[in-house]
């Protein structure tokens, strides 16, 4: 039968979205269970994977679904056990290699985890039980080893093969002893130190780069590993999701996607469309425009990193730029900058109010997907004054309460803008003319010593944003009221209105909650700790039922979801991440929509850009102040 072929099983083609799925936890303790997590946007389907370790050859395994949904777990037990020194190595049913982690003894019990994020955070080895099924965060340290704080920051297959790592920590990391290796099983460990790296010691904040001498393909992978060989990061991509490069985005902390230029050793532009590899991404959609006569962005300062065990944004990962270019230049604020705070007017949530610092105040409608200034109430905005029409308030915050009115924080007047003015003033939106003056007006500058030092720089760190909490929550979820040492009570305070008022403080980070009494006066219920060195804007989520703080570049921004634990206290409970393909900017001003909005399980999120800066001059978000995106319902 001589010239007979034999026709070969076409290998099964990888699914889509294969690289977004991640190892997310393992442990070599008892039940030897290992976790995955889908960074992207759509389900990935599992059927047909397996799993090897250090001492056999793929088998198949028993997970607790067959298709690990967006953004959610799928967790299975080692067919065969994992030792206290070993090796991990995921595949699809085609034989591809999905992802892959290595730790040294001891290091994965009780659980080695991604911390920083699930699916992109570093490779550290837990503190408390381990968390499968289940973010991360409750299982990681309060601070991540230096070494940890290294990230695989973008990579590229396009002829050059380089590797780009980044060190987000605060101390200089030496690499000269790590090592890596990309998808191919028959490859042995390469060394950074032998593959022309631009340094061996990488400072704080800096950047080094590698040649991969195994040589980089369409759709390939970097594992690296520490001179312990302890994973430290990975980046998986599928057929040409490293051309020109993929980059995190944000700048060594989001999910990796696909570049319009490549900027290694620098900070990643982050102005590509998505796609590439290890999550996606999602696109950056909308804007652009010419900057009209005036209009003036400003690029960010001060940025840092996320704190550690901050999970990644839950909702959608694209996001729309949401106004015109250059929408709010007013008379004071010319140059187009300064939109702060943002709120939903519960009652009417197709309202989104805005406040400018230099006394103005908007009121915003959705049209042709953007949020515009409505034309009935004014279409250039409304100034605002302290009581007795005088000065010009810093506004900054904003928050609608029960009554319908604006509650408006200001840190100084802007006519003496070295003197602290931290106070909270109620609008009533209602209210005819093109000038608004409060109803009452709450000055509680002499509780803040610190900011009185005759620099505007420390008087421009006082009150950012603010929220109006509910007394129904504040009861329900059991506060401990801090001046009774009791359960709250309302009732003891009969002037106050509904509901408390939570402001947070940008100098150090803590809300100060408030009674807004009805005759001027107020009654302080003592400051709360968000775990983060600064707060640029607050909001009551009724759909969470949490406070919510954010931060903006300068804790790498974040919001921070607050709750009332078992003690009755206001503590924080998670933290996340902005969407990966939002700049890292001066993005002050957050908010959520009432979950009377949700469709498909979504409702709408807003950013403001401070300083509508963008991702810089000719990207399409430079000049916008709005974005935005979706939130789980």
């Amino acid at each position: 039968m001589t010239g007979m072929v034999v026709a070969q099983p076409a290998a099964a083609a990888d699914p889509a979205g294969y690289q977004n799925v991640r190892i997310n936890e393992v442990t070599s303790s008892n039940s030897d269970t290992v976790e995955l997590y889908n960074t992207g946007s759509t389900a990935v389907s599992i059927s047909g994977w397996k799993m090897s370790d250090d001492s056999f050859s793929p088998q198949s395994f028993s997970p607790s679904a067959g298709t690990v949904p967006a953004h959610g777990f799928v967790t299975f037990d080692s067919p065969k056990g994992l030792g206290d020194s070993d090796k991990l190595v995921i595949y699809t049913s085609g034989g591809t290699v999905v992802d892959r982690v290595e730790w040294a003894t001891g290091k994965a019990k009780p659980a080695m985890a991604r911390c920083g994020g699930d699916g992109t955070g570093a490779w550290v080895t837990t503190t408390a039980a381990a968390t499968f099924g289940a973010a991360n965060a409750a299982g990681c340290p309060a601070s991540l080893p230096a070494a940890s704080q290294v990230r695989i920051n973008e990579v590229t297959s396009d002829g050059a093969d380089t590797v780009e790592l980044y060190n987000g920590g605060s101390s200089a990391v030496s690499i000269g002893s790590w090592k890596y290796v990309d998808s191919d099983t028959g490859h042995s460990a390469a060394s950074v130190s032998s593959s022309s790296p631009s340094t061996t010691s990488i400072p704080a904040g800096g950047y080094a780069t590698f040649a991969s001498t195994l040589g980089l393909g369409d759709n390939d992978s970097v594992f690296l590993t520490d001179g312990n060989g302890n994973t430290v990061d990975s980046v998986t991509w599928a057929t040409d999701g490293a051309k020109p490069s993929d980059e995190r985005c944000a700048n060594g902390t989001g999910t990796f996607r696909t570049a319009t230029t490549a900027t290694l050793g620098g900070a990643n532009s982050c102005s590509g469309s998505g796609g590439g590899g290890t999550g996606g991404g999602g696109q950056l959609l909308g804007g652009g425009g010419s900057l009209t006569s005036g209009c003036t962005p400003e690029a960010p300062t001060g940025t840092a990193s996320a704190p550690a065990g901050t999970s990644a944004w839950p909702g959608g990962l694209d996001v729309t730029i949401a106004d015109n270019v250059c929408a709010f230049t007013t008379s004071t604020g010319p140059e187009g900058r300064d939109v702060s705070g943002l709120g939903f007017d519960p009652a009417n949530p197709s309202v989104l109010w805005a406040a400018k610092n230099k006394n103005w105040l908007f009121k915003l409608v959705k049209s042709n997907g953007k949020w515009i200034p409505d034309a009935s109430w004014s279409a250039t905005g409304k100034q605002i004054r302290f009581l007795g029409g005088s000065g010009e308030p810093d506004s900054e915050g904003l928050t609608v309460g029960a009554n319908g009115h604006l509650y408006v924080t200001s840190e100084r007047d802007n006519t003496k803008n070295t003197v602290p003015k931290d106070t909270i003033m109620e609008f009533d939106p209602a209210a005819g003319g093109s000038t608004l003056t409060p109803i009452h007006q709450w000055d509680m500058t002499s509780q803040f010593p610190q900011l009185d030092t005759g620099s505007k720089d420390d008087a421009n760190l006082g009150f950012e944003g603010v929220a109006y909490v509910p007394d129904s929550w504040l009861t329900t979820s059991g506060w401990v009221d801090p001046l009774t040492g009791a359960a709250y009570n309302p009732a003891n305070y009969p002037l106050h209105g509904s509901g408390l008022f939570f402001a947070g403080l940008e100098w150090d980070g803590t809300l100060h909650a408030y009674g807004l009494n009805s005759d001027g006066t107020f009654t302080t219920f003592g400051a709360i700790s968000t775990g983060k060195a600064s707060v640029v804007d607050v909001t009551f989520d009724a759909g969470t039922q949490r406070i919510v703080a954010t931060c903006d570049n300068a804790c790498g921004e974040t919001h921070t979801f607050l709750k009332v634990d078992a003690a009755g206290a206001i503590v924080p409970d998670v933290t996340y991440t902005n969407p990966a393909v939002m700049p890292v900017d001066n993005l002050e001003g957050f908010a959520l929509a009432p979950t009377s909005t949700c469709v498909n399980g979504s409702r709408e999120a807003v950013w403001t850009d401070d300083g509508i800066y963008g991702f810089g001059s000719g990207s399409s978000s430079y000049g916008h102040a709005l974005y935005s995106g979706t939130f789980p319902c």
